[in-house]
């Protein structure tokens, strides 16, 4: 039987265009939460507060909420395949800038770059989507991209612990910057926004967006994003679920066991490694759940209650055994999969012209609270220090973990509340008598 290259079958080459995409998000994901395992080195060689910590990993998230909504706008007019390039390239130099950074401004300074070059690579990739993949095959897509972010978040912890106790963290990190520098010219040269772009025919059920987007309908589109309701409802949802699951498991979850449990840095890693384990899974579990049964806002609502009482059982009890610990954090990040289905909902609300930039509005408000959840849950830490430094580090105490998630279990149930808001104003639209308006190019 003679082989048939891999190129010349499009179904089969857009998952080698996607990987690529979804490598470049993976590193994304790494980036953002490497603070947690690196949190005892930080502070020593930067001699900070609490507060000063959390700001120095939301500093990553400044940038990177701030620019959601222009990317996907940027991405809508100029395409996948440059923005996402582009963005590997300045996130390898924010890399370079924080692994030598010799001082906390320049350091602060470094991690705003990499989120200002990672800002674009989610929206990139869901444009990407958008026009090589059907409709159906959407939620099911977005689950197995942010399943490459819950990648990166594992190999940000154990992994990482293991490769900084064998080399200086500063030269892990260039390593990892040089790699991103090869990934922007690979994705740079391989990769396509559409599938004509690839010497393809239509793929049966795509329907991409063919010509370049007028600013005049770049305007609209925004301002019809930003009028809705249901924009603002799944940006809060995502503002209180992303800025509390990324500020635990990307800064304080490797402090809170190794403060509470007495345990390694490494062996607390290995704990919140697993919670990271429940977002690569449940992302594409619960996107492909979605597209088999149809169902979209039942399944944000469901995880939006399950986050909330996963929280609350740690809120409650601080330290409930270790296993049970690592087994709460894992449900947490696993239903954070239920929660993202928020950017399928988004998607289909708007026509393909505006996908980008719809999915680009709520990521911006969901990153918002990657930006302030840090700093907010490092002022309650640092309230009820107690003054003890060991190895040159802050360890906090049980009452400042209790207001901490106190914290988080607050932000869950607005996130339930707005899940809820969210699907009645959904149910109603479908059981209206003209339905659903399927949105159009």
């Amino acid at each position: 039987m003679a082989r048939v290259s891999l190129r010349a079958h499009p179904t089969r080459w857009r998952w080698v265009l996607w990987a690529l995409l979804a490598t470049g998000f993976l590193l994304v994901s790494f980036h953002r939460v490497t603070t947690a395992v690196l949190a005892d080195d930080l502070s020593r060689t930067f001699d900070t507060t609490g507060a000063e910590l959390g700001m120095l990993h939301a500093s990553f998230f400044y940038i990177y909420a701030g620019l959601q909504l222009p990317s996907g706008i940027l991405v809508d007019r100029v395409g996948s395949r440059r923005v996402a390039a582009a963005g590997l390239a300045v996130m390898s130099l924010g890399v370079f800038g924080f692994a030598l950074a010799p001082t906390y401004a320049i350091a602060f300074v470094s991690r705003a770059v990499l989120g200002l070059g990672g800002s674009v690579l989610y929206t990139a990739t869901l444009r990407f989507l958008a026009n090589w993949y059907r409709p159906d095959e959407f939620a099911t897509m977005t689950g197995w991209t942010i399943a490459a972010a819950g990648m990166g978040g594992v190999l940000a912890t154990t992994p990482l612990a293991i490769a900084i106790d064998s080399a200086e963290w500063q030269s892990v990190l260039v390593a990892i910057g040089l790699g991103g520098v090869g990934l922007a010219v690979m994705t740079f040269f391989v990769v396509r926004d559409r599938p004509s772009d690839a010497g393809f025919e239509p793929l049966d059920g795509v329907h991409p967006s063919t010509t370049r987007i007028e600013f005049s309908t770049v305007v609209t589109n925004t301002k019809r994003v930003l009028r809705e309701g249901e924009t603002w409802l799944m940006g809060t949802m995502l503002f209180v679920v992303l800025g509390t699951n990324f500020t635990v498991l990307g800064l304080w979850g490797v402090p809170y066991i190794a403060d509470l449990y007495d345990v390694s840095v490494r062996t607390a890693s290995t704990f919140v490694f697993v919670g990271n384990v429940g977002f690569l899974l449940g992302s594409p579990i619960m996107g492909t759940l979605s597209d088999r049964l149809g169902h979209r806002t039942e399944i944000i609502l469901g995880s939006c209650v399950v986050f909330t009482l996963a929280y609350s059982l740690i809120f409650l009890f601080v330290t409930p055994p270790l296993l049970v610990a690592g087994g709460l954090l894992f449900v947490a990040l696993f239903v954070m999969g239920g929660v993202l289905i928020a950017f399928t909902v988004a998607k289909e609300r708007h026509a393909a012209t505006a996908s980008a930039t719809a999915t680009g509005a709520i990521n911006s408000m969901g990153y918002f609270g990657a930006a302030i959840f840090p700093a907010v849950m490092g002022y309650a830490l640092d309230t009820y220090w107690t003054g003890e430094i060991v190895a040159g580090a802050r360890v906090y105490t049980p009452a400042g973990y209790r207001v901490a998630f106190g914290i988080a279990t607050a932000a869950g149930v607005v996130a339930v509340v707005c899940a809820y808001l969210l699907h009645r104003r959904e149910s109603r639209a479908e059981a209206a008598p003209t339905g659903h308006a399927e949105p159009s190019d």
